[in-house]
């Protein structure tokens, strides 16, 4: 190859662009017996060429990309732009939620002060109604629990700690569930106790040299004095598979609470203020940093009451949660939403979901279920198991036509292509089309935004994708070259109030620009657990202040670029709607040629470039930009993606694609929320893990 990349230098001095060897006899002939150009053309822009080998040289060949962005110094200093917005007439960009309201009934101050106090109130003035349903895979309830039945099992939890557990107030403790009622259990459990429950994903039991370490880690870092577990959880901490990937020996006390006595603790903890702590909430982000934040009282009954008011959510009514429940929203929503509100959940483990696909959907039907909750990754688990099984679905008499709002968890920019493909597909169903919205939270604050029943559609705006590159929001038409659909992330929840600002400036911005999502909220977490000599990141993401305009108001930074759209849509209260926008998490931005690009925009032109692509994650390494692809076909097809992956990227973004992967379906790694893990997948790529179908490295 090295001398064919000689020849044709030497003799015609053009710059090779790909080089392909294909098998003797392979390309497309003319009748004449000569090689047919255009149809050979065609076969390699189709990935129809199965080349034996390939070689790209696209570093010394593309001549015409543009100059890369030269970054100005920000003379204008943050009040001259607000008041040139002003002037422009522009609005300051925020938006905010409808009113809390005040509790004025002093028993309802009591019950609703304290998630414990609720769980109490409930068991006592009405025993019987049911909290929770558990199912199983086949839709059959495996567990359910009453206030009396929860509250009792609380109880003895309790008293098990206080006897075995050696603990002191203030304690953390870790709850090792699979998704369930013992998980709920125990977490108030830990609440009757006075110690802090920590909710923690089980290891896999068929994986535990991956999944054991970020346990460990956890625990580690939270100082657990304590853990609370199931008997085969137990069993797993403690076997020989265990010990190859952890030290078994130094494990906190390990406390079963599969077959309790039945003990009563002499006294129910409460705590002194609301502002003490209830519970840490640790997770893993897609930058792959574990970080743990600290949630107080207060914050939590704040949560439950604002959630409450969004949703609408009484006594009599019922809804199906589909949503793993260790961290962020799906914990509030699957542990403590219930106790605080009083309806009934119908859990459903996404694990289940894997042996039996309708069971969420069948869920929705048999309940007669008005509002559900599940991941992008149940979503699409449905839309790719079940799509072509509709009919049989609707000859068992599956109707969906009760949902008026399934609600998609998530910490990231709404998937627009997936939701709408989830609507259409089961439209036959029933499924309203206006029913499918998304939710928006962060780690500083778990609950920004949620669909609620009394607010308008979510609405579509296109942004142009060049602009988005230059930090900057240009709407456009639908249809317009190079525009990008974004979806409303949910109505704005009460008591919360969202600001954009210049992430570098600190200044607010106006309307329709992009920047840096703030949030002010009684319900934002108190700050990071144990970033060690971190005390000025504390304060610059919790209690941060704008540089100039409202000085005194503590906002939260996010750490998402969003922008604030006023609408044409009024809100329950009759004013215009103002609609937050998530464009993407500023940790994971791509900085490439003095431009900011957002990975999930390269991944969705990369997937659209040839039907085999199943997946695909980019992250940069020394300036170059890496695609991994997932080949879903067969692996004659691998050398056929390495230049149409190249072409799309070249094309859509104006960017050389410096290493081409390709690997097996399930490589790149996802998380619960169907979140990429981008820099796992870096680290495994860098460490020479990732077992590659092929990988070409662009000259």
């Amino acid at each position: 190859m090295s001398r064919v990349l000689q020849a044709i230098d030497s003799i015609h001095q053009v710059g090779l662009y790909c080089l392909a060897l294909v098998p003797a006899n392979t390309l497309p002939k003319t009748p004449l017996g000569g090689i047919h150009i255009c149809e050979t053309k065609q076969n390699f822009l189709e990935g129809n060429l199965h080349p034996c080998n390939i070689l790209m040289c696209p570093h010394t060949c593309v001549t015409n990309m543009p100059k890369p962005r030269q970054k100005q110094p920000v003379d204008v200093g943050p009040a001259s732009m607000l008041v040139g917005n002003l002037v422009a007439g522009k609005r300051i960009a925020q938006a905010i939620g409808r009113e809390l309201g005040v509790v004025e009934d002093q028993d309802l101050i009591r019950k609703h002060q304290f998630l414990s106090e609720a769980l109490q109130w409930r068991a006592q003035t009405d025993p019987d109604h049911v909290l929770y349903v558990l199912l199983n895979a086949k839709g059959v309830p495996v567990c359910t629990a009453t206030c009396a039945q929860l509250h009792k099992r609380a109880e003895k939890i309790t008293a098990t700690l206080m006897e075995r557990g050696g603990l002191n107030t203030g304690d953390n403790v870790v709850l090792l569930y699979p998704p369930g009622i013992d998980l709920i259990a125990a977490f108030y459990g830990c609440l009757y106790a006075g110690v802090i429950p920590v909710t923690v994903r089980p290891p896999h039991p068929q994986n535990l040299a991956a999944t054991l370490p970020t346990v460990r880690m956890i625990i580690d870092v939270s100082k657990a004095a304590c853990i609370l577990t199931t008997q085969p959880l137990m069993r797993i901490l403690r076997s020989r598979e265990a010990a190859a990937s952890v030290n078994v020996k130094t494990w906190p006390t390990i406390i079963d609470t599969d077959d309790l006595p039945r003990k009563r603790p002499p006294q129910i903890y409460k705590p002194p203020t609301a502002e003490m702590l209830a519970y840490l909430d640790f997770s893993v982000s897609t930058t792959g940093m574990l970080t743990g934040v600290k949630m107080s009282h207060a914050a939590v009954s704040t949560l439950c009451r604002s959630i409450k008011l969004q949703c609408e959510l009484y006594s009599s009514r019922q809804i199906a949660i589909c949503l793993d429940p260790y961290c962020g929203l799906g914990f509030v929503l699957w542990c403590l939403s219930s106790v605080y509100s009083g309806h009934q959940s119908i859990l459903i483990p996404p694990l289940e979901l894997e042996s039996s696909l309708p069971l969420w959907l069948s869920t929705l039907s048999q309940y007669k279920i008005r509002d559900t909750f599940c991941s992008y990754s149940v979503m699409e688990l449905c839309t790719k198991g079940l799509g072509t099984q509709t009919e049989m679905l609707k000859a068992r008499g599956l109707n969906l036509s009760c949902v008026r709002s399934c609600v998609v968890i998530a910490e990231e920019r709404p998937r627009l292509a997936l939701t709408q493909s989830f609507s259409k597909l089961f439209k036959d169903l029933g499924l309203s089309p206006r029913a499918v919205s998304t939710a928006f939270g962060s780690r500083v604050n778990l609950a920004i935004c949620l669909q609620g029943t009394a607010g308008p559609d979510p609405s579509t705006s296109y942004v142009d994708m060049k602009s988005l590159r230059h930090d900057r929001v240009r709407l456009v038409e639908r249809g317009a070259p190079q525009s990008l659909p974004l979806m409303e992330s949910g109505t704005i929840l009460p008591g919360v109030r969202v600001i954009i600002v210049n992430p570098e400036t600190r200044g607010p911005l106006g309307d329709s620009h992009l920047g840096e999502i703030w949030v002010n909220s009684p319900h934002s977490a108190s700050g990071y657990y144990t970033i060690y000599g971190e005390e000025s990141l504390q304060a610059d993401h919790f209690n941060t202040r704008l540089s100039f305009g409202e000085p005194h108001t503590l906002w939260a930074r996010t750490g998402y670029l969003g922008f604030i759209k006023r609408t044409e849509l009024t809100d329950a209260s009759g004013d215009r709607h103002d609609a937050l926008f998530v464009v993407g998490s500023l940790d994971e931005t791509l900085e490439l040629r003095g431009l900011r690009y957002h990975p999930i925009d390269i991944e969705t032109s990369v997937s659209r470039a040839h039907r085999s692509i199943a997946e695909s994650a980019v992250f940069t390494w020394t300036n170059l930009l890496v695609v991994v692809a997932e080949l879903s076909g067969s692996e004659q097809e691998a050398l056929d993606l390495v230049p149409l992956v190249t072409n799309v990227v070249l094309e859509e973004h104006h960017l050389i694609v410096g290493v081409v992967v390709i690997v097996d379906p399930g490589v790149i790694p996802i998380n619960s929320r169907g979140e990429k893990q981008r820099m796992h997948l870096r680290d495994s790529f860098l460490a020479d893990q990732l077992d590659p179908i092929y990988v070409a490295y662009n000259m």
